[in-house]
Formats: structure tokens, C-alpha cells, sequence
């Protein structure tokens, strides 16, 4: 049809489908109005498009009719240049499709953004491709044909973005079609990127698909293309499906109202699209009668000014933004394409099911990349069978109404459609009863016979797969699925089920073929889908310890599931020699390549990536603290983990808040014990993380035990800090003065945060634990304090943090609260002694069951017997008080001396000491401390010398 000269003004072909519109709409609408320009108005644009020297190919993504179609035309006019309405961007890809299993996406992937909100990235971009479709026949055709030039002309992907930021910003493209039950597995495989697709044809006017649907009795628009256009179609000649699709764009452009973005947008790429043309020509000096233009109908049916090799329009064409893109092919599948566009479920599979009909009725032979998956091999190939005969070439004086005859043609019932029918009913019950439905021979009669009720029903000249799975869900489908699958699902896979692509090794990025090379010496097949056991024994097999660390770097960078440890841990200071993996890469083969979009190796990508998180603009002290972790884990050497150390010194002096105090503890003390373990002296950056972080939650502390925001927690884990690394700050000159100053300016109100107070002074001498005890015992004895003593006992719980020594004066409060507290007050604290302790279970739990194993009987018959120690103790004190008013002039502070003189008497007799004890009341009062010093005086001189200076 290419190269039809313009007829006279006397002079056209479609002059009789004018007249016949133009009555129409005066019966309907009783005279010229709006109706009749809308119609007029398509027919000039099949004219306009069936004119142009550059032949246009109208498509539907997709479309069986449009790649059967596409085979057949390609292989009449042998085209030299073959224009495709793809992003230009991702034209050196497409070779690489001979190394995939279809269906498979190209994509456009940027993680770094120059010229977008930053809020956008990562920026992704995917096309998919399906053997059922008219680009790939388009793409196989000049990619193996000789002297054959394939080109691009669609936007690029940077400018999917760039139009999209003029209006306000990004977008996300929602389905489209309603959901028809969960989604399948692969149903994500596309992730959240932005899909571009070549030829979406679908009522952009609400009311005209309500229309359509409601009039052709049927659920979801992928049914009322398949029954209406893609079936008639299938059937047609070329100049017949030119026209109608044509004409269906035109009808689909003219009642697009509302949404003039989308519009703006439409009309920009064909600008764009005829602007690369253009260009081509005028460099190449291809005769346009040699060249096909593969797009979508409903930009066929454009009319802007660029619109043909003699357009008017100037179109300026944008520059790029500085964003680097990178490109891959990633694997895709029926149901991601169906979720992608809005398709209804199942739709794509019976398109491919069809696809293959089309090829045994027509016996077309289709294109299909060499090398490719399932294409035959050359020296296998046989005698094809001849095709049908084509149409009869048009006269090159008009162009011929071959539209007319399809509007008016009738369908025509297939004879082979009963048995072909016959044959689903025998299958579905087949595939029910081994899904655990209890069907029968009747049911399949019952399946038969109501599919061609419901197609009578709904005015069609025979059963469709849509008619079919509704006539088996009702037949079939139980109340309630004895299996995994229902009737929807297994009729789905009879169709053809979810077929899901695969991208070939050689076409893979060099991360993923360096990740399937380093994993070789598992000996499993890694790039098929499903998951993988993985057994290391690296005691007996040492080589496998690079296995290991490369399966320990996936599980950091890939999604969960792709590489899932079930034996062995990695830890700092710790590596297992055994250890077992289900391995999943195959099913995650896209977040792999994309891995490969950052770098070339797996190491490079979590440099990047730990370097990100450390320098990040919200960037924590724990967020570096971890990535030195993971660095000093995954990646050998000190030299990263250094310089994120000295980053994560940066980010601690500029934090006015104790947020995240827990885990800063956590790991740096994870990190001081492995350093003090493997390495002769501790680096650098510890040390001035311990000295700096000394002083700055010094400084904080009395701000965060009033603070409303900081929780008892993150109070407990600065005086952690605090008293586990006093001894190395001390030894790296810090002063106890500035602790003991924060401590003495600390005035809390909260109980919980009061009772960490004093376990604070506790631990540093200006409290006993005879005061602590004293202070729990005035607080259950007050009746007014009692209803909040739970909150203490929770801030005494958070007190084992920093003072772990304090777990049998935590243990003895406990249970003095479960002995005296009433169960009104006692029981709603509990769910808060609950969660606290699961949320320190690694650090309070052991501790307290420790100190309780200690403290309570072992058995259950010496518990009636028992009395808790700290009643023995107050027993025992008693005694020594008396004791010591006894002694008269002894000291307050030698009380226990007295009351347990034993071990002061075997002392005296390891050192070969002889005395006795003085008795109580002898001499006179403080004669006996003075006896040493009168006996050895020399001491006391030496310091009288030095003290006056003499």
C-alpha cells in the first residue's frame, strides 16, 4: 500500500464509505452536527495515513492479528529500513534478544539522578517484548536480514521523564483494567518502572468503553478486543487490517477527551517520532517506498504538522539531561505485562495461544532471531508449507476501499471450533480432578454445552477462552478450592499459562556473568527459575570459603529470598565451615542485572552503596557505625573500614540528639571486642570514637534525663557508653570529673529515668546499695508512690545496660513488687515488663534468669523453707549494728569486720600474726588503730617532712 499517489479532487477511494456516514449520522442525529464530523473526520484520517509514501503500520501491543500481520507484510515487501516506535535509547540492546528466552524487557535503569528530584531515582524504564507481537517480528526481520536497517525513532527514556516534570512532576502510570483476583508470582518482575509500549490501544473516553462492553456482553476490555478486533483481524488481508486499524486509532484519538496532558504528550512523541524519520531520510537517502513505519494506531492516525515525509512542522528536539542511563535486558512474564498495562489476567497467554493458531491456519512463517530459545536450528530446518496466497497488489492509480467490505463482513463460525472446545472440556476436568475437585465426565459435557449457551447469550458466533473459563467456573468451582489453584487459575494455565522470560547468559551485564562464574564451583544451574540447595563444606573444600563470601555479599545487596542462609552465620570475629544456602537467583535474575547497572563486580557495587549510606545528607552515627560492620565483614582489608570509622566520628560530634544511642552502643562495643580480639592495637578512629563520644553524651546526659522525646532506653544506653568505655576514655585522657559533673546536674521527674539516676550514683560511689534498698522500701511503703513503683522497676531493668552489676538488687525489686504490690497495680505493668525485656532479650534476660537461678531455690519443695537473702542480710546488719555500739570507740565503718571475724583471722594466720580481738570496752577509745602508727613511725615522719617542707 505504500506510495499511493493523491488522488484528484474528483478522484477517491472512499467516496462510497463517506456517503454511507454521512447518512447515518443524519438518521441518527437528524441533521450535520458533531457526529458527522467525527466520522467524516475518521475516514480522512485512514485516507491521510493510506496516502503517505511512507508506508505506516498500524499495531497493538501484543497483538497476534498485528505480528501475523507483520510476518506476512515483511515477507511481501522485503523492506530496507524499518522504522519502530522504540525509545532510541535502547536500539544496541535489541541484538541481544537471540540470547533470551522471551518474553523479556529492555530496560533503561538510573540509580544516580542530574536534572530530576532526587525523590524520583531510581529511574527505571521497560519495554517488554513477546514472540506474539508485531515489534519482535519487526526487530527478528532486520536484525537477521542482510542490507536491512532497523532505527528507533521514539523519544529516549531521559525524555519519558522530562515531559513527564513539565506538568508538576512524575506520575505513576495506574492500570488501567480492573484486577482479576492476587496477583501471580511474576507479576513484579517489571518492579515499579515506568512501561512504554508500542501501540496501547484502549477508549481513552470512560463512557465509550462502558458503551462497548456493556453492548458486547463482556467483563474487561482485553474481551472485547479479542472477540470484536483481534479475531475478524486475524482473518483479513493487509489492506484490510491497515484500514481497520486505522481506523480504530482515529476513533480512539477523536473521543479522547479530558486529559490533555496524555494528549500533549501523544502529540509530542509523533512529532518527535517524524522528526527522527525525516532526519534518516534526508542522511541516508532511503526512498521512503523502501521503508516501513511500525507504530501504534493510534499515533497513525496523528495530525500534527510533522506528520509525513512532507511535513510542515519544524520540531525542535530537546536535549538529554546529565542523568547517566544504563540499559539491560531483564526478564519479564504474562502476568508483569498484564499488571504493567492494565491487561485483564489471562489475556496475554491467550493472545500467545491464539498467536499460535493464527500460524497453523495461515501457515505464515514467522521471524525469529538465530540463536534464539526454541528457533530452529539451520541444518534442521524443514520444507516450510506453502502460505496462503496474498491479496492481489493494488492499483497504483487509487487507493482500494477494502474497509467498507470488513465493516459489513459477517463472522464466520469455524467448523474445528467444537472440537476444539470439546477438547478444553476434557482437559479442565482433567486438570480439576487433579487439583482435588471431585469432576466427572458429566462436568465436562456440562462445560461444553454451557460455554455455547453463554456465547449464544452474549451474541457471539462461538465460544471464547473468556466464555469457556466462566462456563467452568460454574460448572466446576465448589465452595470453597481443595488445592492451591481454583477453576480461574487452572483454566489460565491450560491457555498457556504465565510464561516467564529469561535472559541469557551472554547477554547479561559482567557483574552477573562474574556472580554465575564465581558460583560454578557449586556445580548448580543458578539462571533457572526456583530455588537452588546449596551445600558448603569449606573444612573439606576450601575453595568454596569464595563461594561463601560472594553468597554473604548477594544476601547484603539482593532481596530476600534470592540468597537465604539455613546453616551458618557471619559475624564479626566469626566464620562458619559448613554452611547451607537456598539459592534463588534465577527467580530474582532482575535484581541481579541491576546490580550489574552500578558496577562491575559485587564488590565495587557494595562500596558504592555502604559509601551512600555513610555520607548520605541523613546519614546516623548508627547508619556508619553499620556499614563499617558490613564493610569489615563482606570486603577484606582495614582500608574502607577506616575511613567510614573516621565518618562516623564526623557524624557523632554534629548530633544534638540521643536517638540512636542503643544501637550506637551496640555496635561500637561489637566493634571495640573485635578489634581488641584480631588486631595488636586498636585503630585509630576507635580511639577518637571512644574519646569523643565520652565527652559528647557527657554533655548530653543531663539534657536527655529531662528531655520528653528521649526514652529510658536510649538514656540507658548513653551511661552505657559511659561506663563501658571509662576505662579505655580515661586511658586516652579523658576526666571522671565530667561523668560525675553530668551525673550531679542530672534532675529527672519521670520514674523510670529516676530510678536510672540512682543506679548511676551506684555505680559510681555516691550511692549504696544499702540507700538503694532503703529508697525501694520507702517507695512501696508510701501509698501514694505505690501506683507508680512498676515505672521504676522498668527504668531499674533499663539500669542492667549500663550497670549490669545491679541484677540482684533488680532481681530483690522484682520481687518485693510481686510479693507486695496489689494486682490492680501489679498486672497492667506486666505486658510492659514483657516487652521490655524481649526488646533487650540478647543483654537483660540472661542476667536476670542468671541471678535469679542464683537466688530462688532449685526445687519446689524448698520454697515453703526459703527465706529470700536480702532479709538475711537485713537480719545479719542488725546484729553488726549491735555489735558495733557495743565496741564503744570502734569504727562505724568496721562493723562487718567485727560481725564476720573469720576472715580476718586467716589472714593473720596465713601471714604468721599472733593476737586476739580486744574485747568490747577495753582501753581507751581509738587506742588500737594508733598502735601501727606508734610502732613504725618513720612513715609518718617522711610525710610531715614532705608536707611542711622541712
Amino acid at each position: 500500500m505504500s506510495g499511493y499517489p493523491t488522488n484528484g479532487p474528483g478522484e477517491t477511494s472512499f467516496s462510497a464509505l463517506r456517503g454511507q456516514l454521512h447518512e447515518a449520522a443524519a438518521a441518527f442525529a437528524g441533521g450535520p452536527d458533531a457526529l458527522e464530523g467525527i466520522l467524516l473526520g475518521m475516514v480522512d484520517d485512514v485516507d491521510r495515513a493510506v496516502r503517505e509514501p511512507l508506508e505506516i503500520f498500524p499495531v497493538c501491543h501484543h497483538s497476534p492479528a498485528s505480528a501475523l500481520a507483520m510476518a506476512r507484510r515483511l515477507r511481501e515487501k522485503q523492506p530496507k529500513v524499518v522504522y519502530l516506535e522504540l525509545c532510541e535509547d535502547m536500539a544496541p540492546l535489541l541484538d541481544e534478544l537471540r540470547n533470551c528466552r522471551l518474553p523479556v524487557a529492555v530496560q533503561a535503569f538510573a540509580s544516580d539522578v542530574d536534572g530530576f528530584p532526587a525523590e524520583w531515582a531510581p529511574l527505571s524504564v521497560v519495554a517488554p517484548i513477546t514472540e506474539a507481537s508485531a515489534e519482535y517480528q519487526a526487530i527478528a526481520y532486520a536484525l537477521d536480514t542482510p542490507g536491512v536497517e532497523l532505527v528507533l525513532v521514539d523519544r529516549s527514556s531521559d525524555h519519558v521523564f522530562q515531559w513527564d516534570s513539565r506538568h508538576g512532576g512524575r506520575t505513576p502510570k495506574e492500570p488501567s483494567g480492573p484486577a482479576d483476583g492476587a496477583p501471580e508470582p511474576g507479576a513484579a518482575l517489571h518492579g515499579e518502572a515506568v512501561g512504554v509500549d508500542i501501540g496501547d490501544l484502549r477508549p481513552r473516553f470512560a463512557e465509550l468503553e462502558e458503551h462497548l462492553l456493556r453492548h458486547g456482553k463482556v467483563r474487561h476490555w482485553s474481551e472485547w478486543w479479542h472477540q470484536y478486533i483481534e479475531v475478524p483481524l486475524g482473518d483479513s488481508d493487509h489492506d484490510a487490517y491497515r484500514q481497520a486499524m486505522f481506523l480504530v486509532g482515529s476513533l480512539f484519538r477523536r473521543l479522547a477527551p479530558g486529559d490533555g496532558d496524555r494528549v500533549r504528550v501523544d502529540e509530542e512523541r509523533e512529532r518527535y517520532m517524524w522528526t527522527r524519520m525525516r532526519e534518516h531520510l534526508a542522511s541516508s537517502g532511503a526512498d521512503p517506498q523502501d521503508c516501513l513505519y511500525v507504530c501504534g494506531a493510534f499515533h497513525a492516525a496523528s495530525r500534527v504538522e510533522e506528520f509525513g515525509v512532507a511535513g510542515s512542522g519544524s520540531y525542535p528536539i530537546s536535549p538529554r539531561s546529565a542523568t547517566t542511563w544504563q540499559h539491560g535486558l531483564i526478564p519479564s512474564s504474562h502476568a508483569a505485562i498484564e499488571a504493567q498495562f492494565g491487561l485483564a489476567s489471562g489475556s496475554v497467554s491467550i493472545a500467545a495461544t491464539q498467536w499460535a493458531k493464527n500460524l497453523k491456519r495461515t501457515r505464515v512463517r514467522p521471524y525469529r532471531l538465530a540463536g534464539q530459545d526454541g528457533a530452529r536450528k539451520p541444518g534442521a530446518s524443514r520444507k516450510a508449507a506453502p502460505a496462503l496466497p496474498a491479496a492481489p497488489a493494488p492499483p497504483q492509480d487509487i487507493a482500494t476501499d477494502r474497509l467498507t467490505g470488513f465493516l459489513r463482513r459477517p463472522p464466520v463460525l469455524d467448523t474445528l471450533d467444537e472440537a476444539e472446545l470439546l477438547g478444553w472440556s476434557v482437559e479442565i476436568v482433567r486438570a480439576a480432578r487433579r487439583s482435588g475437585y471431585l469432576a466427572s465426565t458429566a462436568d465436562a459435557i456440562a462445560v461444553f454445552e454451557t460455554s455455547i449457551l453463554l456465547a449464544g447469550m452474549r451474541d457471539r458466533a462461538k465460544p471464547t477462552p473468556y466464555d469457556f473459563q466462566d462456563a467452568a467456573i460454574t460448572c466446576i468451582e465448589k465452595d470453597s478450592v481443595p488445592g492451591r489453584r481454583d477453576v480461574r487459575r487452572l483454566v489460565e494455565i491450560m491457555m498457556g499459562g504465565d510464561r516467564i522470560g529469561r535472559v541469557g547468559y551472554d547477554a547479561l551485564p559482567p557483574l552477573a556473568r562474574d556472580v554465575h562464574d564465581r558460583l560454578a564451583p557449586l556445580e548448580l544451574k543458578l539462571q533457572q527459575r526456583g530455588v537452588r540447595r546449596a551445600l558448603l563444606d569449606m573444612n573439606s573444600r576450601p575453595e568454596l570459603e569464595a563461594c561463601s563470601d560472594v553468597l554473604w555479599m548477594l544476601r547484603r545487596l539482593m532481596p530476600h529470598g534470592a540468597a537465604r542462609p539455613i546453616m551458618g552465620e557471619r559475624k564479626l570475629g566469626e566464620r562458619s565451615i559448613q554452611e547451607s544456602w537456598d539459592l534463588a537467583l534465577g527467580t530474582h535474575q532482575r535484581a541481579l542485572i541491576e546490580l550489574g547497572y552500578e558496577g562491575v563486580s559485587i564488590e565495587q557495587v557494595l562500596e558504592q552503596r555502604l559509601r551512600r549510606d555513610a555520607y548520605g545528607p541523613r546519614a546516623t552515627t548508627a547508619a556508619v557505625l553499620a556499614a563499617v560492620e558490613d564493610a569489615t565483614l563482606y570486603l577484606r582489608g582495614r582500608r574502607l573500614g577506616d575511613e567510614l570509622g573516621a565518618r562516623a566520628l564526623e557524624v557523632l560530634i554534629g548530633e544534638r540528639t540521643v536517638d540512636g544511642a542503643p544501637e550506637v552502643l551496640r555496635r561500637i562495643r561489637g566493634l571495640l571486642a573485635y578489634y581488641r580480639t584480631g588486631e595488636p592495637v586498636l585503630p585509630a578512629w576507635v580511639e577518637s570514637f571512644v574519646k569523643a563520644g565520652y565527652a559528647h553524651y557527657c554533655t548530653l546526659l543531663p539534657t536527655a534525663f529531662t528531655d520528653e522525646d528521649a526514652t529510658a532506653g536510649q538514656v540507658a544506653a548513653m551511661l552505657g557508653f559511659l561506663f563501658s568505655m571509662e576505662g579505655l576514655a580515661l586511658s586516652l585522657g579523658c576526666d571522671r570529673a565530667q561523668l560525675e559533673l553530668a551525673v550531679a546536674q542530672s534532675r529527672p521527674t519521670d520514674p523510670e529515668r529516676t530510678a536510672l539516676l540512682w543506679a548511676a550514683q551506684v555505680q559510681l560511689g555516691a550511692l549504696s546499695r544499702a540507700e538503694l534498698r532503703e529508697r525501694c522500701d520507702e517507695l512501696l511503703a508510701n501509698p501514694m508512690v505505690v501506683p507508680a513503683y512498676p515505672r521504676y522497676l522498668s527504668g531499674f531493668v533499663h539500669a542492667l545496660v549500663p550497670v549490669p552489676g545491679l541484677a540482684d538488687v533488680v532481681v530483690e525489686a522484682v520481687s518485693n513488687a510481686f510479693g507486695r504490690l496489689p494486682d490492680p497495680v501489679l498486672l497492667p505493668w506486666l505486658p510492659t515488663l514483657v516487652t521490655t525485656l524481649r526488646a533487650g532479650a540478647a543483654d537483660l534476660a540472661p542476667l536476670l534468669i542468671r541471678e535469679a537461678g542464683r537466688i530462688f531455690p532449685a526445687r519446689l519443695a524448698a520454697l515453703d523453707a526459703w527465706v529470700p537473702p536480702w532479709r538475711e542480710m537485713a537480719e545479719a546488719d542488725g546484729s553488726a549494728v549491735g555489735r558495733t555500739q557495743a565496741a564503744g570507740g570502734r569504727s562505724r565503718g568496721a562493723a562487718l569486720l567485727f560481725a564476720h571475724p573469720g576472715a580476718l583471722d586467716a589472714v593473720a594466720e596465713l601471714l604468721g600474726c599472733d593476737g586476739t580481738w580486744a574485747e568490747p570496752g577495753a582501753g581507751p577509745a581509738g587506742s588500737a588503730g594508733a598502735a601501727l602508727a606508734a610502732r613504725h613511725p618513720d612513715t609518718a615522719t617522711a610525710w610531715e617532712s614532705l608536707l611542711t617542707g622541712a
